[in-house]
């Protein structure tokens, strides 16, 4: 049953592995894997304590900290649903989450956080504050001074693969954002998953750049690595920090790390401008969440010495789809996602036909990592799971040795006057101009051809790229149609808080400038 759950899998590793070293915080202090189980298991007693039971939603606000780490193992092991929210979220935007999950407590640092505060109130849901002064000390929770703690409750929870664990929302690149359950099961499957696509063992150790509200960072950044009996180094900053990057994968003798694609870009550009004196020996580099084009991937495998293996992942698959394997396992292709990990996946067309190797259809996955589907939300549940396949909403195809390519989202392909195009194609394109650092391309209303392309681009430090060098490469290297009409230039691209780029919040922020523009509707 172990191996089914989460929980298990940790439980195991803390005995296999009681004294290697599962967490740090920069410059505060260590927790082995039998420590982290200790304060686990104490954290748990108290949430047991205040009340709450299986099945219950907890909150969890925090910057990446050990103590959300504990506390967001902890809510699993009591039976109930982590909700791990954004700091960064509005009062409103915190409102409507909180409700949405229908969440009973918030669990916050000792420095809390204003506007799930105000929200929590006002939905009258009760908040704690979580502290660990030390590796040596107890977690204490805020509500926890009058309530004696429960040890020997969590020793009779057993738990089970079908508990909803893990509650997250989808980015919403077309509509609201919808409610994602994930089990037991699932993390489970997933973590082991990642585990074994990577060869991640009690040696390996990584430094967490994303946030832990995002399955990025929590599976496969800090779950898997805690699977495999490996370790995680947390910045003393609470999240990415590019001038302590090196220096604590250095200290920490680091072998991997994952990241998003404007992370990766963002320690290139520094290795560039600022170099380490030396570097660590790393494994292998991971990058996921958002399209890599080509040309990044050579520069960081050409800086940093090690294959960066690209991944696909979304939120309904507790993370990984597909993973480029590692060079002694198949060897990595730039541009394409790699092979699926764990799951089944077929590229189905619109009647749920399998299209055979190098034919574009949907990306349609099933495995147990798969969500069993969304929250209060018969809609999308009915457009999502059809023909006995979870439908991801991407376009690709696979090629003859089963590597997938992504064409883009279904939704954000640009039709200009019937000619698809994919806006990944044109990204790839434009970040191979040397002087071009960030790029992205999206379509907007046209009254000729329905849809047109326009793209937008920071150029790199001490560049004067115009429009014009834009045009011309693009020329050189697109076809016509693929050639974008408009071209902006910033310094400064809208992100979501996990650093993706979404082309729709793109295209509104750059046409909102253009007061004779009209901005498009996107709905779902």
């Amino acid at each position: 049953m172990e191996n089914l759950t989460l929980s298990g899998l940790l439980k195991r590793t803390a005995s296999e592995f009681p004294s290697r070293r599962a967490i740090s915080v920069s410059g505060k202090f260590d927790l082995t894997h039998a420590r982290l189980q200790e304060l686990i298991d104490q954290a748990a007693s108290l949430l047991l304590a205040s009340g709450v039971v299986p099945g219950d939603a907890v909150a969890l606000t925090f910057p990446n900290t050990v103590e959300f780490v504990v506390m967001f193992l902890a809510v699993i092991r009591c039976r109930a649903t982590s909700v791990p929210l954004n700091p960064a979220y509005t009062a409103d935007e915190f409102e409507f989450y909180l409700s949405d999950s229908e969440s009973k407590l918030l669990i916050t640092s000792q420095e809390g956080n204003q506007s799930a505060q105000d929200a929590a109130s006002k939905l009258k849901i009760p908040h704690v504050t979580a502290t660990l002064p030390a590796a040596d000390a107890e977690i204490s929770l805020s509500s926890s001074s009058n309530t004696e703690s429960k040890p020997d409750l969590v020793a009779k929870l057993v738990n089970d693969p079908s508990d909803v664990a893990l509650f997250l929302h989808t980015s919403g690149t077309t509509s609201r954002p919808k409610g994602v359950p994930l089990t037991q099961l699932n993390l489970a499957s997933s973590v082991q998953n990642i585990k074994s696509v990577y060869k991640l063992t009690e040696s390996d150790s990584t430094v967490l750049v994303l946030p832990l509200f995002h399955v990025h960072g929590l599976l496969a950044g800090l779950l898997s690595s805690f699977a495999a009996g490996a370790a995680v180094t947390l910045p003393a900053a609470g999240r990415f920090s590019a001038s302590t990057f090196w220096s604590d994968m250095v200290k920490f003798k680091a072998t991997w790390y994952t990241a998003v694609p404007t992370i990766h870009q963002i320690i290139l550009d520094r290795h560039l401008s600022k170099p380490e004196p030396a570097y660590p020996k790393l494994r292998f580099i991971r990058s996921c969440s958002a399209s890599l084009a080509p040309s990044i991937l050579a520069r960081l495998e050409e800086s940093f010495g090690a294959p960066v293996l690209e991944a696909y992942a979304m939120t309904e698959a507790a993370h990984l789809m597909a993973s480029n394997p590692l060079p002694e396992h198949g060897g990595h292709k730039p541009g394409s996602v790699g092979k699926p990990v764990g799951q089944e996946m077929a590229i189905l067309d619109e009647n749920g036909v399998q299209q055979p190797a190098g034919v574009s259809g949907e990306v349609c996955i099933r495995g147990p990592n798969v969500t069993k589907g969304y929250k209060n939300n018969p809609q999308a549940n009915k457009e999502a799971f059809k023909f006995g396949w979870f439908h991801t909403g991407d376009l690709g195809f696979l090629d003859s040795d089963g590597y997938l390519h992504l064409v883009g989202r279904i939704k954000e392909l640009i039709n200009r006057g019937g000619e698809k195009i994919s806006p990944i194609e044109v990204d790839a394109v434009l970040l191979s101009h040397p002087d071009i650092a960030q790029a992205v391309a999206f379509g907007v209303p046209d009254d000729k051809y329905g849809e047109e392309i326009n793209c937008a681009i920071i150029p790199r430090e001490s560049s004067d790229i115009d429009e014009a060098e834009v045009l011309r490469f693009c020329k050189k290297n697109l076809a016509a149609f693929k050639v974008p009409k408009k071209v902006f230039i910033t310094d400064y691209l809208p992100k979501t808080a996990t650093g993706k780029i979404q082309r729709r919040i793109v295209a509104e922020h750059f046409l909102a400038q253009i007061s004779t523009a009209r901005v498009p509707k996107f709905g779902a």
